[in-house]
């Protein structure tokens, strides 16, 4: 019975080595896949779409990299609008 063991313990050694283990190739797998990146309009930093903050101007997706951006994008379009209608009379 203990040759038995012994024996169904080195297969499995064996078996490992070969297979590998499956968590390290998912590792490998994430580093070596490329991420698709947006750039910034306020900063002009590149993020990922998992990081970025996401806002919307005429159904248009824009990617920021922080609140503060986003904030200032909507700041800069106001004070356009502001303009525009300040310089049409």
């Amino acid at each position: 019975m203990a040759k038995l063991l012994v024996l169904i313990l080195v297969g499995y050694a064996i078996y490992r080595m070969f297979k590998g283990r499956p968590e390290l190739k998912e590792v490998h797998r994430d580093a070596d896949r490329e991420e698709e990146t947006f750039r910034d309009p306020v900063c002009g930093t590149y993020v990922t779409r998992e990081d970025a903050v996401i806002g919307n101007l005429e159904g248009r997706k824009l990617h920021f990299c922080s609140m503060s951006c986003l904030e200032k994008f909507r700041e800069q379009l106001e004070t356009a609008e502001k303009n525009s209608i300040g310089g049409e009379k």
